[in-house]
């Protein structure tokens, strides 16, 4: 495995951990569909989360939330809608689970060098 995707596994991986300890709980991880990935979705009381994960060893090439462009962030709102699309929940007529209120996207940052882990979390980017 590259060196790169050793990295970003252990970005998602801390991310994972982050949203546990916040409270989230995770839905899924690394969903696929013709339109692309979502690293993380987790649900934060009534709201689910799609989660970019990026990650870097270091901040030379620029933080790791500066990847996050206005096109990253369109495709992230289809990814989002093909997931909830994929996944529905049952109506409360047949169940007690209830639906989400709401669908946000959020960025972890992950900066894990060496000597050091950052990790920062921007809630509600689009």
């Amino acid at each position: 495995m590259a060196r790169k995707d050793t990295l970003g596994r252990t970005g998602e991986q801390l991310a994972v951990e982050h949203l546990a300890r916040a409270g989230f709980a995770i839905l899924d991880r690394n969903w696929r569909c013709p339109l692309g990935e979502i690293d993380i979705v987790a649900r934060e009381g009534d709201t689910t989360v799609v989660v970019e994960v990026k990650t870097r060893s270091g901040t030379g090439f620029g933080h790791p939330l500066e990847s996050v462009t206005p096109r990253k962030l369109a495709r992230l709102r289809r990814l989002a809608g093909a997931w909830c699309e994929a996944h529905p929940v049952p109506s409360a007529t047949s169940s007690n689970v209830t639906r989400p209120r709401t669908l946000r996207i959020d960025v972890i940052g992950v900066i894990a060098s060496h000597r050091s882990i950052e990790i920062e979390h921007v809630r509600q980017v689009c």
